[in-house]
């Protein structure tokens, strides 16, 4: 072979190793997934860091066996800039399918982003894990337009009814502590709720059920979700002179309201929702003064749901140096039920996948997981609520420290088994609240 024949070979093998290198790292044996969310906020974050863990996880493994070969995950990370500007969200949704072309997608947070982003996804039958939106209607377009919506599963938090049910057993039990240890005569109740769609049906359903439950609304408030002000309502809410403050709250305005009414000491616990409230983060956020904020949570430090829930949570603050919030259930959903899944099936064929997912109960670090068909008998890929399944934990700040306090001794209905979680503790009173009513 001439010199010059030589060199030729030789640069033609150069360049098919080239091409096939960068064949196998564009990922021709990996699963794609991409991971959607406002990325430069807290629920984003999460959302990122609980996949990546599951990726890690599972990579360090080998991969997930597809038919007879592994193949290892690639996260594919889309900032939807939902919270500023939705229509960025389909763009960043858009992305994902057409460029990225990714095999599945986990994430979205605002209702108003996510629905759009459902379309895109569904439209190009890829299967999406919902984690962070809470609208009832994400999955009830699943049982009314199947043949359209079936790729869609709610992955976190469950739907804004258990929500707000979840929420009202919370009311319950902070209004009956006070109640026996202030001696108050009847619990009253400020609604402060932000200013986005999945708050709005909470809000009716508050109006009708806590009046049910011996104690008086005083008043309705929705600031703004990003709103950097919030003295005129906390002046109205002491005012109204109410006891609790129901909270519903999913973005920046929990960290405002919760600061400013410790800076006023505003007499009344806040009890609900607070998203903000649920991340470590908080206490410096509010300069300390986020102190006694109840609020429903995911995961807790040192509150065990199942044998599965400590390793998840001590993994992730080791990895992270912060608890979990809710929107890092990414990682349940990649390993307890798309990883398995796939594996069980054999195949990325996402309607074999749907058809097994839909039937598959599986047990991950927040509770156990069953969907839901609606009382025709149609799929809504929804989520199952209460002892048994997913029922969330309470949560309260204590001197700088987020604590578990529910469920410590709860029956969902007088024939239900007590439920007590280990690690929870007694719920805390702010002494402000104390020195004004207790007599």
């Amino acid at each position: 072979m001439e010199r010059w024949e030589k060199r030729i070979f030789i640069l033609a093998m150069v360049f098919l190793f080239a091409v096939s290198t960068f064949t196998v790292a564009s990922g021709q044996d990996t699963i794609k997934i991409g991971v959607i969310g406002p990325m430069q906020f807290v629920q984003g974050i999460g959302q990122w860091n609980g996949a990546t863990m599951a990726a890690e996880e599972i990579n360090a493994k080998g991969g997930i066996q597809v038919g007879n070969k592994k193949m290892k995950i690639q996260l594919i990370k889309a900032d939807s800039n939902e919270f500023i500007n939705p229509t960025d969200a389909t763009n960043a949704m858009e992305r994902l399918i057409t460029r990225d072309k990714v095999d599945f997608i986990v994430g979205g947070f605002r209702t108003e982003a996510v629905m759009p982003m459902q379309d895109i996804a569904m439209e190009a039958k890829k299967i999406f894990f919902g984690v962070g939106a809470a609208h009832d209607e994400l999955c009830l377009r699943v049982a009314k337009n199947y043949n359209t919506y079936k790729y869609w599963f709610r992955g976190s938090p469950f739907n804004s009814t258990f929500l707000v049910r979840t929420s009202f057993v919370h009311l319950g039990t902070v209004g009956a502590i006070l109640k026996q240890s202030l001696n108050l005569p009847k619990i009253k109740v400020a609604i402060v709720a932000e200013k986005a769609m999945w708050a709005d049906p909470m809000i009716p359903a508050a109006e009708a059920v806590i009046p049910k439950m011996g104690m008086e609304v005083v008043g309705v408030w929705r600031p703004s979700d990003k709103a950097t002000d919030v003295t005129a309502e906390l002046s109205a809410i002491q005012r109204s002179e109410a006891h609790i403050i129901f909270t519903i709250f999913s973005a920046s305005v929990g960290i405002t309201f919760a600061r400013q009414a410790g800076e006023l000491k505003i007499p009344a616990m806040q009890v609900g929702i607070n998203v903000e409230a649920q991340k470590d983060g908080f206490w410096e956020a509010t300069q300390k003064m986020g102190n006694y904020v109840f609020t429903m949570n995911t995961y807790a430090r040192n509150v065990e749901q199942n044998e599965l829930t400590k390793p998840f949570v001590d993994t992730y603050i080791k990895r992270f140096g912060e608890t979990p919030a809710y929107t890092a259930d990414t990682y349940a959903v990649i390993v307890h039920r798309l990883a398995p899944a796939i594996e069980k099936v054999g195949s990325l064929d996402a309607d074999k996948l749907v058809a097994f997912i839909e039937n598959d109960v599986s047990k991950g670090p927040s509770g156990t997981v069953a969907y839901l068909k609606d009382a025709e008998g149609r799929h809504t890929h929804d989520q199952k609520w209460g002892p048994g399944y997913l029922t969330s934990v309470g949560v309260q700040w204590q001197d700088g420290k987020l604590v578990g306090v529910w469920p410590n001794k709860w029956k969902a209905t007088p024939e239900a088994p007590e439920i007590t979680y280990k690690g929870v503790m007694p719920v805390k009173i702010p002494p402000w609240m104390i020195e004004k009513y207790k007599k």
